[in-house]
């Protein structure tokens, strides 16, 4: 099987990104340029973003999973402790995540250190989510192998019946992470491939060293 791609071929001339428009502090236009996402008409699921983690193995793996809150100290997500992405984070936390939003030309590359939420934290994002969806983190054994598809539905079928009647508490292997960045890089797509890429460094002081990358 074979497919030439070399003729794929994009110009970017949406926006421009310099330095005079950026602000001291990273998080700022990461709102920024979040929000302008959000209202966009042409980009689906916003906070959709890759999660790079160094696994076990040595190899780097990344997938998609969904942000659900930043603030000015980072980001978090949520997931099963258990899974690969977790033991990958519990042997090694430094962890990449990125944002693609091919509409807008721009991407975010966010270097940083994972570190296990608050359980209150945890629980109150779990009692937010549907009963569906509680059940999911109990009856899935997530990144472990499984003979079946009727595996997956009876042990969803099992914990139903567990908790039926009864509220769903969050299980102890699922939470949250906060990741604290210490480089947030803004890529903005630009003509004859002359990107602009800001890079953001935290230094020792927590002040942001800025920088323009060549594309």
């Amino acid at each position: 099987m074979q497919k030439d791609l070399s003729n794929y071929r994009k110009s970017y001339e949406k926006q421009e990104l310099l330095e005079s428009n950026c602000p001291e502090n990273p998080m700022e236009l990461f709102q920024t340029w979040f929000r302008n996402a959000e209202a966009s008409e042409s980009v689906d699921e916003t906070n959709a973003m890759t999660v790079s983690t160094i696994g076990k193995d040595g190899f780097p793996k990344s997938r998609v999973v969904l942000l659900k809150k930043f603030t000015w100290e980072g980001y978090i997500f949520y997931t099963n402790y258990n899974s690969e992405k977790g033991k990958a984070i519990e042997a090694n936390n430094n962890i990449c995540l990125s944002f693609f939003w091919p509409a807008l030309e721009q991407q975010i590359i966010i270097k940083g250190k994972a570190e296990k939420l608050a359980k209150n934290l945890s629980d109150g994002y779990f009692d937010s989510r549907p009963d569906g969806s509680k059940l999911g983190a109990w009856a899935s054994d997530q990144s472990n192998v499984v003979k079946s598809r009727e595996v997956l539905d009876e042990n969803l079928s099992t914990f139903e019946k567990k908790f039926e009647g009864e509220e769903i508490s969050r299980p102890e292997h699922w939470g949250g992470y906060l990741i604290k960045p210490i480089s947030i890089e803004f890529w903005q797509g630009r003509p004859n491939r002359m990107h602009d890429r800001i890079r953001f460094t935290l230094a020792k002081d927590f002040s942001w060293k800025v920088e323009r990358l060549a594309p």
